[in-house]
């Protein structure tokens, strides 16, 4: 929690200073034509006529009290228009690790049972080609065969549970690649330990043997590139949200750094930092409950 406030504290500084280095907003949200007096005025509004260390402390005191700031485009605050479009990502986000979680844990379980078998390694090559195809590419790929063709999903927009699958499924291929890979790297060391062969010996069923002792074991390090790949999670949501439409903090993101609206993208990385801390100190505490190990030290 105190290693947090300096991490965030540096994405929020970063933030600052590199968006700005795509220029002054007032070119994109005003037309050309538009006189000089108009264009001061707009400058003056949204504080881009002081120095850029003014600018900077300003926002930085305004954020220690929760304040982001302004829209440039949209003239509303920018943690609120994070907050309305949060809950769109947070669907779409836990859609995915369940997804991915359900498939990629009981597929590395069984490529592990079956190692040095045709199964093992049609599983080894499907996890390469989810891990090196991009998302934006499958879903692309996605939209043709199941909206264009086939006519099965919509294309974006989210409506209901339907306009859900499609992105959330692209998104999972990558995870579900991970997870799969570790799950059964894990499981291969763990089915070599000396109590797996004592379970054996002493006759206990083989799903017992994998689903409760094996498994347990092998979920830490899967808990951890969990926790490490949701902040991925949260970079691939802003691509899979453009392609399908789909009405989130990404697109929030990709349409703010078009305009070049300064307080919302900041709005938005910050944000995302935050929620990447806190899914890694999630992932600190789960280990206690899955290692007594853990708690005892």
């Amino acid at each position: 929690l105190v290693g947090a406030v300096p991490v965030l504290l540096g994405v929020a500084v970063a933030t600052f200073f590199l968006v700005r280095l795509s220029g002054d907003p007032t070119d994109m949200i005003l037309p050309p034509t538009t006189p000089e007096e108009v264009r001061l005025e707009f400058r003056v509004r949204h504080g881009l006529d002081r120095p850029i260390w003014e600018q900077f402390f300003i926002w930085m005191g305004h954020l220690l009290q929760g304040d982001f700031g302004e829209s440039i485009r949209f003239g509303q605050p920018a943690g609120e228009l994070v907050w309305e479009r949060a809950g769109a990502t947070l669907e779409l986000a836990f859609a995915t690790l369940v997804i991915a979680l359900v498939v990629g844990i009981p597929a590395g379980v069984a490529a592990a049972r079956a190692r040095g078998t045709a199964a093992d390694a049609i599983l080894r090559v499907l996890t390469l080609l989810g891990q090196a195809v991009p998302s934006f590419y499958l879903g692309v790929v996605g939209i043709a065969i199941f909206s264009i063709w086939l006519r099965w999903l919509p294309s974006g927009g989210r409506e209901g549970i339907e306009n859900l699958i499609l992105p959330a499924s692209t998104l999972a291929v990558y995870f579900f690649a991970i997870i799969a890979r570790v799950t059964r790297s894990c499981m291969l060391d763990v089915l070599n330990q000396d109590y797996i062969r004592t379970a054996r010996a002493k006759g206990l069923p083989v799903h017992s043997i994998v689903w409760v002792h094996a498994l347990r074991n092998a979920l830490l390090p899967v808990i951890t590139v969990v926790g490490l790949q949701t902040g991925f999670l949260l970079g691939g949501v802003v691509v899979t949200e453009t392609v399908f439409s789909w009405p989130g903090v990404g697109r929030l993101a990709i349409q703010a750094i078009y305009a070049r609206d300064f307080p919302v993208v900041q709005a938005v990385v910050v944000t995302f930092a935050a929620a990447f801390v806190l899914v890694n100190l999630i992932v600190d505490l789960l280990y206690a409950v899955l290692d007594p190990r853990v708690r005892l030290g």
